[in-house]
C-alpha cells in the first residue's frame, strides 16, 4: 500500500513538473495543447475597465431624480483571424451589408459606418461613435436578431432622468463624453461632477489571439467605487404641481415664458423650482440655458413695494393713517437729486408718475397705498418720509443687487440705478432696477418671519452611496441678516393680509377656501431697446402661508403681453396654493370629510410602520390600521423593501408598495397612478418606467397580471 502511494505520488510530481516545464520551457498549454509563447510579451495581456456608476439624485423623500441604467456598447470586430469557439464566422466579413443594415436600426448614415468598419489602420476592432452607444435592451435584440456576424455588445450606462423634466434648471443634465465616461454639463450634475463621479474598476487577464481567456491563466480585478449619492430639499409633489401650473398659464396666457419656486421660510429649503418653457434631460431639446430664477434679472414690479414699506416701518417714519393724494405725482428734484412732488405743469417738473391704468382713488392713507398697489404712494414715502439713502440702505440690507450665494446655483447680481430722482421713485415700485426670483426669496423670508433673513438652498446632503450615515455634506439653515425688527415684519404682514384678504385687495383674486394667506402682486413693464412699449409684462405675485405664523413662500411670475384680467385668472396659482396648504396641512378651514357617490371618507394621517423582514400577513393587519391600499410586488411571504419608508407619513388610500419576491413580479394596473406612485414602484421592482406626458396614467404598454423583470421595458401615458 505505501508503495503504491509513493508511485501516484510521483506520477503526480512528474505530471506537474512536466506541465510547468511545458508552459515556462516550452511554452504549451498542458490541458489544451494550446500555444503560449504568445503570452510571454504584454501585447496579450488585455486590461479591461469595470465601470462605475455615478450616485444617485433623491428628492427630499427618497423618489429618484436622476439615475445610471444599464445599456449596450456595439463592438464590431475586425480581426480576420478570429474565430468563435464552435469554428463560425466571429468578424465583420461583409462591411457593405452591415453598414447598411445597422444605419437602419441605429439611424446612422450609411457610408458613415462603413467607414469605421474599413479601417486604414489595421485595428482590430471598433466603435461607431456616440449613436452606438448607450444603446437600449430593445436596439441590442433587434440588432442580435441580423444575425451579422462580427457584432457583439458590451454593458455600458446611460443617465436617466425618470421624472422627466421635473426641475430640470435645477438638476441639469449629464452624458456620456468620447470616452463613454458620463460627465456632467449642467446645473447640480456639473456643478457636483466629482461628488456623483465613481472611480472605475479593472480587470486585467491573458487571452489567447482570438480574444479567449484559458482556464487557470492569471487574472487580477480592482473592484469599481460608485459616485456619491446627492438628497435635495425638493418636494416631488409641490414640484410636479409647479410645473403643472406652468403648462395653465403658458396656455392660458400664451406667456413667453413662466417661473416660479416654493420655499420653507424659517430654513430657506426649496421645495420647488422651475420655469417654462423646459426640457426633459432624457431628450435634451433646449431652447434656453438661463436658469430664470437666477440667471435672469429683471423689473420686478409692485412685489418689490413691501421693501419700500418696510424701509419707512422700521427707520421709523412711516404715518400709516395720514392721507396722501392718489392722482398723478408730478416731480422736481431737490437737493442730493432727491425728487419733491409739485403740481402738475409746474415750471419745475421733470417727471410725472401715474397709477396703474391711471387708476386714482382722491386721498388714501399711506395703508391703502400698499392695499391699491399705488405708485404714486410708493413714491410719495420717498418723497415725504424716507430719505433716498435710508431706502437705499435697506434695499441693500435685503441682499438686493448682490450675490446670494447658495451652494450649487449659479446666479447674477442685477442692476441698481439709483443715481437719478426717476431712478429712486421708480425702484419705490420695483422699475428701473433688475433684482432675480433668488434675492426676493430670500428678502421675503425676513418679511414673512421675525425679520430673520435665511439663505435659500436646495442640495440637503452628499452621502455614500453604500451607507447613508457617512454624510461629506449636511445642508443648513444659514441665517445672513436681520434687516427689520419684528414689530416691522409684523406691521408689513398686517399689511400683506389686507392685500390678500380684503374686498380692496389687489390679491383677493387668489383667494382659496382651504385657508388664508399674505400676498403681494406685481405688474411690471419690460424694457426692450431702452423703451417701455413693447407691450409686454410680467405679472407675478408673493405668497405666504398660512397668514397667522407664515411657514411657506410661493413666488410666481410670467411674461406676456398685457392682460389687465392677470390677476384675476388665478387658477393655475391657487391650484399651487392648494397642493401647499394640503400637502403640509395648513388646511385650517378644509372640511376633512371628502364625499364620494358611495362614501364619505374620514381622512387620516399616520405614520409608516417598519415592515421589512416582518411576513405578509402580519403586514396586512398592521397596515389595515393605517386605511392605505397596499400593492403586492411578488409572491413571497416575507416582506423584503418597503415604499414609502418607515417613519413617514401616510394618509387614507395612499398606495403602500411592498416588495416579497423580485423574481416574481406581476405587471400592475397602473391606471390612475401618479408619477410619484410609480417611481415608487420602479424603485422597489428595478423595473424602469418611461413616462409619456403629465398628469396620472391612462394606458400602459404591458398588461396588467404579465409577469415582468428588470429587463422589461415599460412605457405610460399620462393625461
Amino acid at each position: 500500500m505505501v508503495r503504491f502511494l509513493f508511485a501516484v505520488t510521483l506520477i503526480l510530481a512528474v505530471i506537474v513538473a512536466g506541465n510547468v516545464f511545458l508552459v515556462s520551457v516550452m511554452r504549451i498549454h498542458l490541458r489544451s495543447g494550446t500555444d503560449l509563447t504568445v503570452y510571454a510579451s504584454n501585447s496579450n495581456t488585455v486590461t479591461e475597465t469595470l465601470q462605475s456608476k455615478r450616485g444617485y439624485i433623491y428628492d427630499k423623500y427618497g423618489t429618484i431624480i436622476a439615475q445610471d441604467v444599464q445599456t449596450y456598447n456595439i463592438i464590431c470586430i475586425l480581426n480576420k483571424d478570429r474565430v468563435s469557439a464552435n469554428g463560425k464566422i466571429a468578424y465583420v466579413e461583409d462591411p457593405a451589408t452591415t453598414a447598411k443594415v445597422l444605419s437602419q436600426i441605429l439611424d446612422i448614415d450609411e457610408m458613415t459606418i462603413y467607414q469605421y468598419l474599413t479601417p486604414t489602420d489595421g485595428r482590430k476592432q471598433t466603435e461607431l461613435g456616440t449613436k452606438g452607444r448607450n444603446l437600449s435592451k430593445e436596439t441590442k435584440e433587434k440588432i442580435e436578431a441580423t444575425n451579422l456576424p462580427g457584432i457583439e455588445f458590451v454593458k455600458s450606462v446611460k443617465r436617466s432622468y425618470p421624472l422627466g423634466r421635473f426641475a430640470s434648471y435645477l438638476i441639469g443634465f449629464a452624458q456620456s463624453d468620447e470616452t463613454g465616461h458620463t460627465v456632467g454639463k449642467m446645473g447640480l450634475e456639473l456643478f457636483l461632477d466629482d461628488a456623483l463621479t465613481g472611480t472605475d474598476g479593472s480587470k486585467t487577464y491573458q487571452a489567447d489571439k482570438n480574444g479567449y481567456i484559458l482556464p487557470g491563466m492569471k487574472s487580477e480585478e480592482t473592484a469599481a467605487v460608485n459616485g456619491n449619492d446627492v438628497v435635495l430639499t425638493i418636494d416631488q409633489g409641490i414640484q410636479e404641481t409647479l410645473e403643472s401650473s406652468f403648462d395653465q398659464t403658458m396656455e392660458l396666457f400664451e406667456a413667453d415664458k413662466v417661473w416660479g419656486a416654493v420655499m420653507e421660510v424659517d430654513t430657506g429649503k426649496i421645495l420647488a423650482w422651475g420655469q417654462s418653457p423646459g426640457f426633459d434631460p432624457n431628450q435634451l431639446v433646449i431652447e434656453d440655458y438661463t436658469n430664470y430664477g437666477s440667471q435672469m434679472p429683471y423689473e420686478a414690479g409692485s412685489v418689490m413695494k413691501v421693501f419700500t414699506y418696510a424701509a419707512a416701518i422700521d427707520s421709523g417714519v412711516y404715518e400709516p393713517d395720514t392721507l396722501v393724494d392718489s392722482t398723478p405725482f408730478c416731480y422736481a428734484a431737490g437737493s442730493n437729486r432727491r425728487p419733491y412732488r409739485v403740481n402738475c405743469g409746474d415750471s419745475r417738473q421733470i417727471g410725472r408718475i401715474g397709477n396703474a391704468s391711471d387708476r386714482n382713488w382722491g386721498m388714501i392713507s399711506y395703508d391703502m397705498g400698499l392695499i391699491y398697489s399705488s405708485n404714486v404712494v410708493t413714491s410719495s414715502i420717498l418723497a415725504n418720509l424716507l430719505e433716498p439713502a435710508v431706502f437705499e440702505s435697506y434695499l441693500e440690507k435685503f441682499g438686493f443687487f448682490q450675490l446670494v450665494e447658495s451652494y450649487g446655483i449659479a446666479e447674477v447680481n442685477g442692476v441698481k440705478n439709483f443715481t437719478w430722482p426717476a431712478d429712486m421713485l421708480a425702484l419705490t415700485y420695483g422699475q428701473g432696477s433688475t433684482v432675480t426670483m433668488l434675492q426676493l426669496l430670500q428678502a421675503y423670508s425676513a418679511i414673512f418671519s421675525d425679520g430673520t433673513m435665511v439663505q435659500p438652498y436646495y442640495i440637503e446632503q452628499i452621502r455614500s452611496s453604500y451607507d447613508t450615515q457617512d454624510v461629506l455634506y449636511q445642508g443648513e439653515t444659514k441665517v445672513v441678516g436681520n434687516p427689520i425688527s419684528e414689530s416691522t415684519a409684523l406691521q408689513v404682514q398686517e399689511l400683506m393680509y389686507r392685500t390678500a384678504n380684503s374686498e380692496e385687495g389687489t390679491a383677493r383674486y387668489y383667494q382659496i377656501e382651504e385657508t388664508e394667506f399674505l400676498a403681494k402682486t406685481g405688474t411690471s413693464q419690460i424694457s426692450v431697446a431702452g423703451s417701455y412699449n413693447s407691450g409686454k409684462t410680467i405679472s407675478s405675485v408673493m405668497i405666504g402661508l398660512p397668514a397667522e405664523d407664515p411657514k411657506y413662500m410661493i413666488y410666481y411670475a410670467f411674461e406676456a403681453a398685457y392682460d389687465r384680467n392677470a390677476h384675476y385668472k388665478t387658477e393655475p396659482v391657487r391650484q399651487l396654493i392648494q397642493k401647499v396648504a394640503q400637502t403640509y396641512s395648513l388646511t385650517s378651514n378644509l372640511n376633512p370629510e371628502i364625499e364620494t357617490e358611495a362614501e364619505t371618507i374620514d381622512i387620516q394621517e399616520s405614520i409608516m410602520p417598519s415592515l421589512i423582514n416582518h411576513s405578509v400577513d402580519y403586514s396586512r393587519e398592521k397596515l389595515s390600521e393605517n386605511g392605505v391600499t397596499i400593492i403586492e410586488l411578488g409572491s413571497g411571504n416575507t416582506v423584503i423593501n418597503q415604499a414609502p419608508a418607515a417613519g413617514t407619513s401616510v394618509v387614507t388610500q395612499q398606495k403602500v408598495f411592498l416588495l416579497l419576491d423580485s423574481n416574481t413580479i406581476l405587471m400592475p394596473d397602473m391606471t390612475g397612478w401618479t408619477r410619484k406612485e410609480i417611481v415608487e414602484f420602479w424603485s422597489l421592482s428595478d423595473t424602469p418606467v418611461r413616462f409619456v406626458g403629465y398628469g396620472t396614467v391612462v394606458s400602459q404598454s404591458v398588461p396588467p397580471g404579465t409577469t415582468i423583470t428588470k429587463e422589461t421595458e415599460i412605457e405610460v401615458t399620462l393625461e
